[in-house]
């Protein structure tokens, strides 16, 4: 995400390196690029000049730090501003209530019924809520079916009424069966709907008057630009919502929506989609967003993933058998799937401080273990617990079995000893035990 406005910034504020001070000529020049790219970005011009005003005139005057280059001043500049216009800090849910109801509002085919999925996953896995989802989407009968399959797959209730065209009533019968089962929140989808269509924002207003919601999130689509933020507008002005949630983030979106939607409405930006997994599902943080814009990476994100698959006990038994040499292909393809889980590899690259840039015109594809995947798949049990036992004959099978030639296989084997060495390393603390360090004395 925001590969082409990361490269534009970077360009730009890389005409200020290795100059020795700030002046009028240079920042003015500076400034120019910085607001072209956020225009290519799709952020309007009057944005976008009250953005590039407020940087120059916070970097005008303004002494160069001891030991600091004009260049990384200008970065601190840009980076202070870029999160003061997304919205400075990340603004959480209201789910407090019984029932706690949030109503979902947008565009249709802006990622609703996907989104109310997701959040029912993220408030049951992370924050321990019991959730029933409401299927007020009665014009278009896949989006009653969608609900259901998702509410399947994530193991939460989706509450239906057959033959029932009003979304008012779907909704107040819900709440109340919500209330008489003890359950904690109430996700309401609605149906898709113009901003131009009287009738339909009548019975968004509607549903919002009538179930008084401790949350309403506008949903929009992130790859539609300027036009997400003037329908976000035309919404607010109808339903004054609580909180914008962009998706499609990881697609090939300018970001001119997520910089400027928070300035145009003043409501927070509290959602991002990431993905299509259901636990692909972020919260914002205006200071972390403004990070991977500027190529400095997401480390604080990147942690929190890992934290959320990462097992103790797991940990404890695999440090046991790296130090007992007992590490072995179901070991890895276990550790595998906890790196999987955190989201994909292109999103996981661009989190790690200056990856973005080594990155950026390579194809990252999540189907990058497949190979590997399919190697261990073709051993025998008793070859993935015994690595030392592949010899010619059983890579020859292994290599058939997979589809993989001998040279691929030998290529992967000795990855894995070397990445194995490592770890044992690691988990024994530079690899010297006590013993082996006395018999050298």
């Amino acid at each position: 995400m925001f590969e082409n406005l990361s490269a534009k910034i970077e360009k730009a504020l890389h005409t200020l390196r290795g100059k020795g001070s700030i002046t009028d000529i240079n920042v003015a020049e500076t400034v120019k690029e910085v607001r072209k790219a956020l225009l290519d970005a799709d952020v309007s011009y009057p944005i976008a000049k009250e953005f590039t005003d407020k940087v120059k005139a916070e970097a005008m005057g303004r002494n160069v730090i001891s030991s600091l280059e004009p260049g990384q001043l200008m970065v601190k500049i840009v980076h202070e501003k870029l999160t003061e216009l997304m919205g400075s800090e990340a603004v959480d849910i209201n789910v407090k209530g019984q029932p706690a109801v949030v109503l979902i509002a947008g565009l249709q085919g802006s990622g609703k019924t996907t989104f109310s999925a997701k959040l029912a996953n993220m408030l049951r896995t992370k924050r321990g809520k019991n959730v029933l989802l409401v299927a007020g989407d009665v014009y278009r009968p896949a989006a009653i079916s969608q609900l259901q399959t998702l509410g399947e797959q994530i193991g939460v209730p989706v509450y239906t009424e057959e033959g029932n065209t009003n979304p008012v009533l779907i909704a107040q019968n819900a709440i109340r069966e919500a209330k008489a089962k003890g359950v904690g929140v109430v996700i309401v989808d609605t149906a898709g709907r113009l901003a131009v269509d009287e009738q339909m924002m009548d019975e968004i207003a509607a549903l919002k008057r009538e179930l008084q919601p401790q949350e309403t999130l506008f949903v929009v689509d992130s790859m539609t630009g300027q036009d997400a933020v003037n329908t976000a507008k035309a919404f607010n002005d109808r339903i004054d919502f609580d909180g914008v949630v962009l998706t499609k983030l990881d697609g090939d979106t300018r970001g001119g929506a997520a910089l400027t939607i928070r300035y145009t409405v003043q409501k927070p930006i509290k959602f991002v989609g990431v993905g299509e997994k259901m636990d692909a599902l972020d919260v914002f943080h205006p200071d972390r967003m403004a990070n991977r814009i500027l190529g400095m990476g997401d480390v604080v994100s990147l942690v929190e993933r890992a934290q959320e698959q990462y097992d103790e006990e797991e940990a404890r038994r695999i440090q046991k058998k790296l130090v007992h040499d007992e590490y072995n292909f179901e070991d890895f393809l276990s550790q595998l799937a906890q790196i999987k889980k955190m989201g994909s590899m292109k999103d996981l690259m661009g989190m790690i401080p200056g990856m973005d840039k080594l990155t950026r015109n390579v194809e990252i594809s999540d189907d990058a273990f497949v190979p590997i995947e399919a190697m261990i798949g073709s051993m025998t049990p008793y070859e993935r617990q015994h690595p030392q036992c592949l010899n010619g004959s059983r890579k020859q099978r292994i290599a058939a079995g997979s589809g993989r030639s001998i040279q691929e296989l030998n290529r992967f084997l000795k990855q894995f000893d070397d990445t194995r060495k490592v770890m044992k390393m690691v988990s024994k603390g530079r690899g010297k035990s006590p013993v082996k360090a006395k018999k050298r004395k």
